[in-house]
């Protein structure tokens, strides 16, 4: 395991150089594109009627003009100035607007915080315990194997978040895209879904934990921040998979110790005794339809 902890560790951290190489790139080769030309020939000895020499600029006609919008001296030489081809935030009567570059900053690190985000913030955590649990406890080491499990904690998760995400989608994201609502309503009004379902599986003695720990007091638990709310339902989702794991554990050590009683009173001591019980294991998982029960009853636990 400490292997793949290292290989983990160097990946993760190859990604996150190249999401920076790749944000820096795209902040770099933005370019912003006038209409007109900034880089006007001024020919030599022209000189006006009064006599005295004058600098001429060709100007485009009507025809070579591709916006309808007329640009003024000003207006290019901001659009031509460095100012505008880094990173900026505009600050216009207490609403603010982010570049573009900056929007690919914050949509690269979202990406690349995505999935300890999933992991935290959802059901994936308890379903993904559980699942690690009932695999020990069978005895079966690699069936099904940890793409299987991932891939049916993945979808249970969707399935059990969909109604959040849903909520989200349409209150916050869709409004936001319509220029319904400001970026600060789109966060606010998003995240109150997402703090309802962990409300509703966080338990009131983790949440108290990490208050007293903070230091700070509130007047109720629907005005305490995520630095607080997400730690607590964290330990509030470990705690449930572990009952929920050791649940799972009786029946199959019921089925250990026979098989192990009854090999000791045959004389058998070289045959070890999961080598016999795991047959008998696997037959009463199937026959108790184990599946339906183990993955039933831990989605109902969410609801």
């Amino acid at each position: 395991m400490s292997k793949y902890k290292k290989s983990y560790c160097k990946l993760s951290v190859v990604f996150a150089i190249f999401v920076m190489l790749i944000t820096l790139v795209f902040a770099k080769g933005q370019d912003v594109y006038a209409t007109g030309t900034a880089n006007s020939t001024i020919p030599e000895g022209t000189v006006s009627e009064n006599g005295t020499a004058e600098d001429e600029i060709d100007v485009p006609t009507g025809a070579d003009i591709a916006e309808p919008d007329v640009i003024s001296g000003g207006d290019l030489e901001s659009a031509t100035s460095d100012e505008v081809n880094g990173v900026s935030i505009i600050y216009n009567n207490d609403e603010g607007t982010l570049s573009g570059s900056l929007r690919i900053l914050l949509v690269l690190t979202v990406i690349a915080l995505a999935p300890s985000l999933l992991i935290m913030l959802t059901s994936y955590t308890r379903i993904i315990i559980v699942f690690h649990f009932l695999r020990s406890a069978i005895g079966t080491q690699t069936a099904p194997p940890n793409q299987v499990l991932i891939g049916l904690a993945l979808f249970l998760t969707f399935f059990i978040m969909n109604p959040v995400f849903t909520e989200i989608n349409e209150k916050a994201i869709k409004p936001f895209d319509a220029n319904e609502i400001t970026q600060e309503e789109a966060i606010e009004i998003g995240s109150q879904p997402l703090r309802e379902f962990m409300n509703g599986q966080v338990q009131i003695k983790d949440i108290d934990l990490f208050i007293e720990i903070s230091g700070q007091t509130y007047e109720s638990y629907e005005e305490v921040p995520f630095s607080i709310l997400i730690p607590a339902f964290i330990i509030s989702e470990l705690r449930a998979a572990f009952i929920i794991g050791f649940l799972i554990y009786i029946p199959f050590i019921v089925i250990d110790m026979v098989v192990a009683s009854i090999l000791m009173s045959m004389g058998m001591m070289m045959l070890p005794p999961t080598t016999i019980s795991l047959p008998f294991k696997i037959l009463l998982f199937i026959l108790a339809d184990g599946w339906n029960l183990v993955i039933g009853s831990l989605v109902k636990t969410f609801y």
